[in-house]
């Protein structure tokens, strides 16, 4: 090993370099043999000299300083008694190897250590007293060795050198049994009737005994005529670094366990091309291989290979072959091989690994189906048509795991390199092939760090996941060439497809398919484990296979590939909108009013805004592949889609992402509509992040545009939009001037008029104009009263804000009306409603003196508010609950509130709020800081003026009874 720094297996070194003084090879020796433990200056001096000469402590200190100054420093250690070698385990061979042999898959690394006879050149029997302890540790080794060889079947290539350890060894029982066995199952029984009577004759001649038991009933079996085959041992080598899948392992043996010795065990693993499958069969072997002494067999099946796949017959003569039936005796027929094979199994306790199959019927007739039988089967593909087997489906590794598996290839890189090592894990997909073929390529390349390796991947790992003929793109081939041909045309479409997962619905789409036709073809790939199902009904690509299913794209025609997206594309975009929330339409009139190229598809739609919240993440992607197919029309209109569901949820980033690049490519497009409809949604989202002098000017250019276009209802409708934003800052005055402006044409247009009137009442009312408020609310009750629609619980609750503002309403009585709005809203579609409803109504509970009741209901409707994400509202019902907490007596709590309402606020460029805050920690402030208190009042004071509302701070000391409720925060025009 590489990290060796002592070697005592053979001739003695230090760091490969030998030690050629005689009495210093000596003490190094005695030292090295007792490692991090005194020696004794007797014992060294007797090592040195059988008769030691008066200066021998004198000669051994100079032996001692000599050898100081070529080890490192404090490598020797004097002690009272004597002297002591410290050195770490790992620097020593004798210690690798003695750690090494307690796992016997490490057995042939641990004898590869040995380079000789122990200290073979240092001529001091003390010495050769204490390596005898290790040569006879290697001895055993060997035996131990030789029986695992011979258990895998691999009798003949362990035929030379076992003849030479039994030269080598010549008393040793077991090795020459291993040697007579090697032989009898080569066909060679003479030979090895004639080894045995060459131990009989050595045991005699040395020590005057005849074999053991043991070796003479093995000499009785041989000469018996008992069959070599009878207990083969035919399972390929297994890897000694296995690593992970615990759980699995469990259920396998767990599913073993409840066979039990009346019925055959039938284990089916599955999984995706490189994920391990035959590697966790072996370690399964491995681990209960005891239990079926009689037989471990293997058949490679070649369901995914160059080859064509092997015959059941074919696979039975193989499986007969290995328990040593001639093939003169095995019947030409498969029915009568299929009787033989359940004959011959039925007398024996055998595992059988079937790897690699192709389908149910390929394995079918050759499972056992007599007792004490263990058969496991590996394939690509799920095997549902077999009956009575355990499946297990093989997922990629975890993330610990699999940086544990690189670790134990690549060494103590890995673990040096964390964050690295988890990006290397990422690339990999976890794929057990993948991160062999990483790990191979770091532990072949020692110069190399993590980093470098994840470097040269970058974004497209196939082409550096190889090592010679082995490669991920190739396993990946094989299973490919195994589909049919409809379903290798919808895995090559998947690869055009931009998102990360997708549904039945999208696969139809790219294919072009119908969807029962679809949804078949999907079921084809998952079973052959190219397409993954996380959740019923959705689907993904492992991005391993995804990256290999672009590859196949690439090879398309450009058009076929442009119109794969495109069909794609187009149903992201009327799923988008169908995902509309509280069944508000979009309409798409600045689209052109697009009609879906597949209506029966939208028409299935389940959950459209559960569809649209799992594609959201990749809605960038869908406008970067819009353009690459040369359609920026798309762009804009899977922004124009998403964004009602982006602003219900405040995914401001989303929405900025989405629009900022729409505008761009509008207006490097120069399609003026695409432009200022983008710089209209644009405008809510630097809203959302309190850029209001943006998010104005964004509103400015969209009127003007739509001006210029002649567009009147695009006018209306970011008018609209910038007297909402006017009014949310507090402008109310603007506000009310834009939203008349905005109402005037709706006389000549059939527009809805709703939140137009909403703002309005709003802005009326911040202004102190609450008689106009209230008016405008009950002729908006009217109409949503004669609609008969869903609306009346929302505008009745505006009514009743608006009364409550002006003072129209008696708390007791608005409280009743907002408990029945609150009974009409429980199933909203727009929870934020509700959760503003239970705000207003612990603002009435507080004035009336129940202030426990209102401090529960105000943080009920908090807590909601923030689980849906409605930051807009956030700040009201923060000072909402500070003043409760104050009416309460609870002046910390308030303070906290308050706090948070004003960093909200001042967050959201929400002017009224801040006022607000302000005001409120003015109150909480008074008695004990007064100054401060007076600061706070004079900024809401000065605020509340600028807006030109008659709020006014400083009048509540006294309680709750001066509770108002703020302006709503509307939504933007759709």
């Amino acid at each position: 090993m590489a990290s060796v720094r002592y070697g005592i297996l053979g001739p003695l070194t230090v760091a490969g370099t030998a030690i050629t003084a005689g009495r210093d090879r000596i003490v190094l020796a005695m030292l090295l043999l007792q490692a991090n433990r005194v020696v004794g200056v007797s014992d060294l001096i007797d090592a040195i000299w059988e008769e030691p000469p008066s200066t021998a402590r004198n000669q051994l200190q100079t032996c001692v300083s000599r050898l100081r100054r070529q080890l490192p420093p404090d490598a020797i250690v004097s002690d009272p008694a004597g002297y002591r070698l410290c050195c770490d385990p790992d620097d020593l061979d004798a210690a690798v190897f003695t750690r090494l042999v307690s796992d016997p898959a490490r057995l042939r690394e641990a004898l590869d250590l040995w380079r000789g006879p122990a200290l073979g050149e240092i001529d001091s029997p003390a010495v050769h007293r204490q390596v005898a302890v290790l040569d006879e540790m290697r001895a055993v080794a060997i035996e131990d060795w030789a029986d695992l060889e011979l258990s895998a079947g691999r009798e003949r290539a362990l035929l030379g050198e076992l003849a030479g350890l039994v030269e080598r060894y010549p008393l040793r029982e077991r090795l020459r049994g291993q040697l007579m066995t090697a032989l009898h199952r080569s066909g060679r029984q003479a030979d090895a009737l004639a080894e045995y009577r060459r131990g009989d004759r050595v045991l005699r001649d040395e020590l005057g005994i005849e074999p053991g038991r043991e070796l003479r009933e093995l000499h009785d079996r041989i000469l018996g005529g008992d069959t070599p085959e009878g207990r083969a041992r035919c399972l390929p080598r297994t890897v000694g670094d296995f690593t992970g899948r615990e759980a699995v392992v469990r259920r396998l043996v767990g599913a073993i366990d409840q066979a039990g010795p009346y019925g055959p065990a039938v284990l089916a693993v599955d999984g995706m091309a490189g994920s391990g499958k035959t590697t966790l069969a072996l370690h399964l072997a491995a681990l209960v291989g005891d239990r079926y002494p009689d037989a471990h067999l293997f058949v490679d099946l070649h369901g995914h290979s160059d080859h064509e796949p092997l015959e059941p017959s074919a696979a039975l003569l193989l499986l007969l072959s290995q328990l040593g039936v001639p093939v003169s005796r095995m019947p030409a027929g498969t029915a009568g091989r299929i009787d033989m094979w359940r004959t011959e199994i039925a007398k024996r306790r055998v595992l059988v690994l079937l790897d690699n199959a192709a389908s149910s019927a390929q394995v079918a007739d050759l499972l056992p189906t007599s007792p004490g039988a263990l058969a496991v089967v590996t394939s690509r593909r799920r095997l549902v048509g077999l009956d009575g087997v355990h499946p297990e489906s093989l997922p990629v590794l975890t993330e610990d795991e699999a940086v544990a598996l690189l670790a134990r290839i690549a060494g103590g890189r890995v673990s040096a390199q964390p964050a690295e090592a988890a990006e290397l894990v990422r690339r990999c997909g976890g794929l057990p092939l993948a991160l062999r073929l990483a790990g191979a390529r770091l532990a072949h390349r020692p110069r190399w760090q993590v980093a470098d390796l994840v470097r040269r991947i970058g974004s497209a790992a196939l082409p550096e996941l190889a090592a010679e003929s082995r490669t991920v793109a190739g396993a990946f081939a094989l299973s490919f060439s195994q589909l049919a041909e409809p379903a290798q045309r919808l895995f090559r479409q998947l690869g055009t497809f931009p998102g990360r997962s997708f549904d039945v619905l999208t696969a139809a789409a790219v294919s072009d398919l119908p969807l029962d036709d679809a949804e078949d073809l999907l079921d084809d790939l998952v079973d052959a484990h190219l397409v993954e199902e996380p959740e019923p009904r959705v689907f993904r690509l492992h991005d391993l296979l995804r990256e290999y299913a672009g590859m196949l794209a690439a090879e398309l025609p450009a058009d076929a590939r442009a119109a794969t997206v495109e069909r794609a594309l187009d149903l992201e975009v009327h799923a988008a909108v169908a995902a509309t929330p509280f069944r508000l339409t979009v309409t798409l009139h600045d689209l052109g009013d697009p009609v879906p190229q597949r209506p029966d598809l939208v028409a299935e739609l389940a959950d459209p805004e559960a569809r649209l919240e799992r594609t959201r993440p990749v809605l960038g992607a869908f406008a970067d592949a819009a353009l690459a197919i040369g359609r920026p029309d798309l762009v804009w209109s899977i922004a124009r889609a998403s964004w009602r569901y982006l602003w219900k949820y405040e995914y401001n980033d989303d929405i900025l992402l989405l629009f900022t690049l729409a505008r761009d490519v509008a207006r490097r497009e120069g399609n003026v509509e695409a432009q200022a409809m983008t710089a209209n949604y644009l405008a809510s989202a630097h809203h959302l992040r309190g850029a209001n002098d943006v998010a104005r000017a964004l509103l400015d250019e969209c009127i003007r545009l739509r001006r210029e276009m002649g567009d009147l209802v695009g006018v209306v409708i970011a008018v609209t939009n910038l007297g909402a934003l006017q009014n949310l800052n507090g402008n109310y005055a603007e506000a009310v001037d834009l939203m008349a402006e905005s109402l005037r044409p709706v006389r000549r247009e059939t527009m809805d008029t709703s939140t137009r009137l909403d703002v309005l009442s709003t802005a009326l009312a911040g202004l102190g104009r609450h008689a106009e408020a209230i008016h405008i609310q009950r002729r908006r009750l009217m109409v949503a009263l004669e609609d008969g629609g869903s609306g009346v619980a929302q505008v009745l609750e505006h009514l009743i804000m608006a009364r409550i503002q002006g003072g129209d309403i008696a708390p007791a009585v608005a409280e009743r009306n907002l408990r029945v709005v609150l009974r009409a809203l429980a199933n909203s579609e727009e929870p934020t409603r509700k959760h503003e409803t239970q705000r207003l109504l612990g603002e009435q509970l507080c004035v009336q003196g129940r202030y426990a009741e209102a401090v529960a209901t105000i943080t009920d409707s908090l807590a909601g508010m923030q689980v849906t994400g409605a930051n807009r509202t956030e700040a009201t019902a923060h000072n909402s609950l500070g003043q409760a907490l104050l009416a309460s007596g609870d002046t910390a709590a308030a303070l906290v509130e308050h706090h948070r309402a004003l960093e909200i606020a001042r967050t959201v460029g929400s002017r009224p709020d801040e006022a607000r805050a302000h005001a409120g920690l003015g109150d909480c402030l008074i008695r004990t800081d007064p100054v401060a208190a007076g600061e706070h009042w004079q900024r809401a004071d000065r605020m509340f003026a600028e807006m030109q509302s008659p709020e006014r701070a400083g009048r509540h000391r006294g309680g709750a009874d001066h509770l108002r409720s703020g302006p709503r925060r509307e939504t933007m025009v759709p």
